[in-house]
């Protein structure tokens, strides 16, 4: 309804004149709008209300008013949120000052930053929005796909690149906030990602791992979110946190594959914009053959609290944040979810019979920054997971391990403690002090009959690693600034693992060991600014292990040419070295008790990636990049086809020697289209060869030689309801990849077998392939914006084309055949969330 039409009508029903009640309705307008504004709750708006009928003369009309013209008002207020942030160079880290901004879907709404390059935007309608920045001297950036809800304000942290070409050339295209990459020093073959992708895109399930699995390189498995980037193993692939190594963060870790598990114990509600690397990363990174997840946990609001309640099929979580007290810039932040199957089974009194998962998580920061240039941060991630499952019954006992008791308990956790200060020359020195503990039991029993176990396995294993590291940064000139930093890994560690050789028979001790031992690396990494259009970086990294003396020396280089404001071109090269993980190097001989393995050196690798990007425009982005990658030294089984880089088991019970090769070789290329307009789609396709050489000298494909995968990602979303703040978003993905690898089986060696244990023909290692698979993943959505809360439905679906994974061969007992065993995992998920 129209004011004036409004305004009428309230005049015939109470009697007053129509210029009075446009009076009363301005001031009942003005008082809607600042209590809106402000924020303020139910009570001060009647209380404002009530002010206004006490000023008014004739409380009749008064009273109409209000039954009509206030839920009117109110009901198309909108509903408003804040962006606030800090801007900063991306090369020296300094706050940058005065920097303009501006929205891009709203002009009008813009800003500048202070002296600290700190900015606020006020007042802007909740939605979906883009925000340009441009400062002279900077290339323009802007930072795209920013969810504003009613209740959680955002903070970004931008950096801008240093460009005297943003000075002579107003035509330069802006600098996307989401093709950079959080490390300076890394000029290709990073990606940079924020964890509302992860709840946004179909496949995500608000797990940050799953959500690599939708971009270029990445060969991703549904049973588990094990990568293989390239055709690694997924078990190469190296997990940060905070800028320290942690373990495999996933629940159940480990079990159905070596770097694999169900969900990430990390949160997206508590993690920052993190990078992950697929090849020749920078020399800051040590001990990582085959790519880097680095996640950083971002710091909670240090103005307002906000809460976060979500009830799922997987879980309930719980998260809050805000400041630690008035007037001052320290904040917390925390999040814990269980799983809602342990607490199913904690409500039935645990009188679970046959299956059992149940998991927990907790994650959370303190900062506390100073305006004398210091910040500390206390910081920490930890998971503990149980696992049960027997079948007593023989009659439904299909498969020999069907006949299998299980048990299983996960501990792991990592807290730190972390310093940055900012010199007032410039430079910023980075330390952390943190701990890592990982605990890890486990059990297996087979059923000789409903009545009668014999044990297979016992597995007691506990690490805890001390890591101190620290680095300084400084840009020396307007053409080189360098990062130089060391870390040190103490490991202590307790290990035992027993395994029977066959069903029925004593354990025999597979790897035991007890002691500690350290790792230490030191970088330095200089990057050099030629031009506005052409950079380089030069480093070289280091790595000992005092476990047995081994070392490594690691040069790592890259250039990129920006020859027009859309076409980019990037090389790198990078040698690159790993540890095994410590019960390798305890493998004990079943008779004598030697350690078999000690002397083991790092698996090494050359990494070659060149890199082409197009800017088809702000919102479209075209990057083609081919790669090498030569591994060598890599542990393998003297004339034998076994090779660590097709490990998927959690245990090693054999010698390994240092003669073991692969190579890997291909194409990535990804069309994205970002979050515009309401809707978004990505193309990646992957077409790749992996080989390894094995210790009988043969080249075999490795396990996760799939050839190709192809995905397709696109999302809409419709901004709805009173005022279009009720947001409703549709996405879908699908995937064509290549079938699972697996080696022919020796049916006649495998059913002469006292266990019917599956005997592998291994002169023809991975040589068959199941066909191509194709895997379908949808998320629904749907969040209603409040003034003081908002609130989201959401059903999500991993695998709805319940498509099957090949996981072994196994001996069918009920009708004497050797079968492959697949099975269709797919997580289904409807959830409820508020934020308040």
């Amino acid at each position: 309804m129209k004011k004036q039409e409004t305004v009428e009508k309230i005049a015939a029903l109470s009697e007053v004149s129509i210029s009075d009640c446009e009076k009363v309705l301005d001031a009942l307008e003005k008082v809607l709008s600042e209590q809106l504004s402000k924020k303020k709750g139910v009570r001060h708006l009647f209380h404002a209300l009530y002010n206004l009928m006490r000023a008014c003369k004739n409380r009749m009309s008064i009273i109409l008013l209000l039954l009509w013209g206030a839920p009117l008002a109110y009901s198309q207020a909108q509903v408003t949120q804040n962006i606030r942030g800090v801007v900063t160079d991306r090369v020296s880290a300094e706050p940058i000052s005065f920097v303009s901004l501006k929205v891009v879907e709203h002009p009008s709404i813009g800003g500048q930053t202070d002296l600290q390059g700190h900015f606020i935007l006020q007042n802007i309608p909740v939605g979906r929005y883009s925000i340009q920045l441009s400062s002279v001297g900077y290339k323009p950036t802007i930072v795209q796909e920013i969810l504003l809800s009613s209740k959680k304000e955002v903070f970004l942290e931008v950096t801008m690149d240093p460009s005297e070409l943003a000075i002579k050339d107003v035509t330069v295209v802006s600098v996307s906030s989401k093709e950079q990459v959080s490390n300076k020093m890394a000029l290709t073959g990073g990606r940079s990602l924020r964890v509302e992708e992860a709840s946004r895109y179909a496949g995500g399930m608000d797990d940050p791992a799953r959500l690599l699995s939708s971009f270029a390189g990445i060969s991703p498995s549904v049973g588990n979110n094990g990568l293989s980037v390239h055709g690694n193993a997924p078990s190469l692939l190296q997990w940060r946190l905070e800028g320290v190594e942690i373990p495999n963060p996933n629940h159940f870790a480990d079990i159905a594959t070596l770097g694999g598990g169900v969900l990430s114990a990390l949160s997206a509600n508590v993690l920052g914009k993190s990078d992950f690397y697929t090849g020749a990363f920078p020399a800051e990174y040590s001990n990582a053959v085959s790519g880097v997840f680095d996640m950083k946990m971002r710091n909670g609001n240090n103005r307002h609290f906000e809460h976060t309640f979500q009830m799922g099929l997987l879980g309930l979580d719980f998260a809050s944040e805000g400041p630690l007290r008035k007037n001052c810039d320290a904040s917390y932040l925390f999040n814990y979810r269980y799983s809602t199957t342990g607490l199913m089974n904690k409500m039935s009194a645990g009188q679970t019979k046959d299956q059992l998962l149940d998991y927990q998580d907790l994650n959370f920061k303190l900062n506390f920054p100073s305006k004398k240039g210091n910040t500390f941060s206390i910081w920490g991630t930890g998971l503990v997971d149980k696992f049960l499952t027997q079948e007593e019954d023989p009659e439904k006992w299909k498969y020999i391990d069907d006949s299998k008791f299980s048990e299983m308990k996960q501990t792991s956790g990592t807290a730190g403690i972390s310093h940055r200060y900012n010199f007032k020359n410039g430079g910023v020195l980075q330390s952390t002090m943190a701990s890592v503990y990982t605990k890890n039991k486990a059990q297996e029993n087979y059923y000789k009959d409903a009545n009668t176990t014999t044990p297979y396995l016992d597995l007691d294993n506990r690490y805890l690693n001390l890591i101190l590291t620290t680095a300084f940064g400084k840009k020396y000139s307007a053409t080189h600034t360098n990062k130089s930093g060391v870390t040190l890994t103490h490991m202590d560690y307790t290990m035992n693992l027993g395994l029977s050789p066959f069903i029925g028979e004593n354990l025999e001790t597979i790897s035991k060991g007890k002691g500690n031992t350290n790792l230490i690396s030191a970088y330095s990494s200089s990057l050099f600014t030629l031009s506005n259009s052409v950079s380089a970086t030069l480093g070289l990294n280091s790595q000992v292990l005092s476990l047995n003396g081994q070392w490594t020396v690691e040069p790592r280089v890259s250039v990129r040419w920006q020859s027009s404001p859309k076409n980019t071109l990037a090389l790198a090269y990078g040698l690159h070295s790993r540890m095994e993980k410590m019960d390798v190097y305890y493998v004990q001989d079943k008779h004598t008790g030697e350690q078999l393995n000690k002397d083991l050196d790092f698996t090494k690798t050359h990494h070659l990636t060149l890199s082409y990007q197009y800017k088809i425009a702000d919102n479209m982005n075209l990057k083609v990049e081919p790669y090498f990658q030569h591994l060598f030294d890599v542990p393998v089984i003297a004339d034998s086809s076994y090779s660590v880089l097709n490990r998927s088991l959690f245990y090693v019970e054999d010698a390994l020697v240092n003669e073991g090769k692969g190579r890997n070789y291909g194409l990535d290329v990804t069309l994205e289209k970002y979050l515009t307009k309401g809707y978004y789609y990505m193309l990646t396709a992957s077409v790749f060869d992996s080989k390894y050489r094995g210790g009988n000298g043969v080249w075999f494909n490795t396990k996760y030689n799939r050839r190709f995968v192809v995905n397709g990602l696109v999302g809409k979303e419709w901004m709805l309801g009173v005022q279009k703040r009720n947001l409703l978003s549709v996405n879908l993905k699908l995937t064509y990849q290549g079938g699972n690898r697996y080696t022919p089986v020796d049916e006649s060696a495998s059913l002469h077998h006292v266990d019917k244990e599956i005997q592998y023909d291994e002169t023809n290692a991975y040589a068959r392939q199941f066909a191509p698979m194709l895997l379908a993943n949808y998320a629904i959505s749907y969040r209603m914006n409040r003034t003081n809360r908002s609130h989201e439905f959401a059903v999500k679906w991993l695998n709805a084309s319940r498509t099957k994974e090949y996981y072994e061969h196994a001996y069918n007992v009920k009708n004497n055949r050797i079968e492959a065993k697949k099975q269709a995992t797919s997580l289904f998920n409807i959830l409820y969330r508020i934020d308040f």
